[in-house]
């Protein structure tokens, strides 16, 4: 059985994968001080989540990186699902670094200092757009070797037939 992946996928899956997954075990064990910062820098962007508990969005983050990480690395995982899971997840990061006072220069996209380590994440969605892309171009199932031997071997017999009955007709 093929897989739903292709070579040219896995460096970029392998890189933002591994990167994630990192990001969300490291963060299982967030202490409260860790969590309320975590928690406080998202909430100031997305305010919705001022309603969850610091721990818990700290729990509920590692998680979601634990999940998008290893979706990213298991090759069983269909491309357009690992390029939607990645676009949507930096997408996320993205619109902390474009709504958080502080970390774009005034009237620019270009990051300030303290910005950097969250516009670098633009490397991201750029992955998973390209995943997104390729996974909605190709959403034919790839063919294995054993099908294509299988339908080789099914038009042949066709053809045989069809010689056999040309040859009775003449």
């Amino acid at each position: 059985m093929g897989l739903p992946i292709t070579l040219s996928e896995i460096g970029p899956r392998i890189s933002a994968g591994a990167f994630i997954l990192n990001s969300g075990l490291g963060k299982r064990g967030a202490d409260e001080a860790t969590a309320a910062g975590l928690h406080g820098f998202a909430a100031g962007t997305y305010p919705f989540l001022k309603k969850v508990e610091p721990a818990q969005f700290a729990q509920g983050l590692a998680a979601a990186e634990i999940g998008i990480g290893a979706a990213l690395l298991t090759p069983f995982v269909p491309t357009f699902l690992a390029g939607a899971l990645l676009t949507g997840f930096s997408g996320g990061l993205l619109g902390l670094y474009l709504n958080t006072p502080g970390l774009r220069k005034e009237g620019s996209l270009a990051p300030t200092q303290e910005g950097l380590a969250v516009a670098k994440d633009v490397w991201l969605l750029g992955i998973g757009v390209g995943l997104l892309t390729r996974g909605a171009i190709e959403r034919k199932p790839r063919i294995t070797v054993k099908k294509a031997r299988k339908q080789a071997d099914k038009q042949a017999k066709q053809a045989a037939r069809e010689a056999r009955r040309a040859a009775r007709a003449a």
